[in-house]
């Protein structure tokens, strides 16, 4: 009985091993994806920032709308912000490339889900 835990014990150790040397393989290829990205401007981090706010004041909106439907002056300022956020969105992706995707956004060829960073990365 005590060989075949040790046996096992062993086997166990030897694993991690593989495990944390395929980890650290993880790790390089990792960092060397990150050495590739394609560096950005600070108008990307504006433009992105300026979507965030967007997207935050319309969830506010919707959530208020969601109580008081009856409230034009906010039901205005909400399609307002849509529309403002729409052309932001579509003016960034012209020029950095997708924010979403299964079809929300368009990708210039070649296709662009490939290049990185993804807005979710900065």
């Amino acid at each position: 009985m005590a060989g075949i835990v040790q046996s096992i014990s062993l086997k166990m150790q030897q694993e991690g091993k593989v495990n944390r040397m395929s980890d650290q393989q993880e790790e390089q290829q990792v960092e060397q994806q990150g050495q590739q990205e394609r560096k950005l401007d600070e108008h990307y981090y504006h433009k992105l920032l300026e979507l965030q706010q967007l997207d935050f004041a319309l969830v506010e909106l919707t959530l208020y709308l969601d109580t008081h439907p009856n409230d034009l002056h906010a039901l205005q300022q909400f399609n307002q912000l849509a529309q403002q956020r729409q052309q932001v969105a579509f003016q960034f992706e012209m020029q950095y490339g997708p924010l979403l995707q299964f079809g929300h956004s368009y990708s210039r060829f070649p296709w662009q889900w490939s290049e990185s960073p993804w807005p979710w990365q900065v």
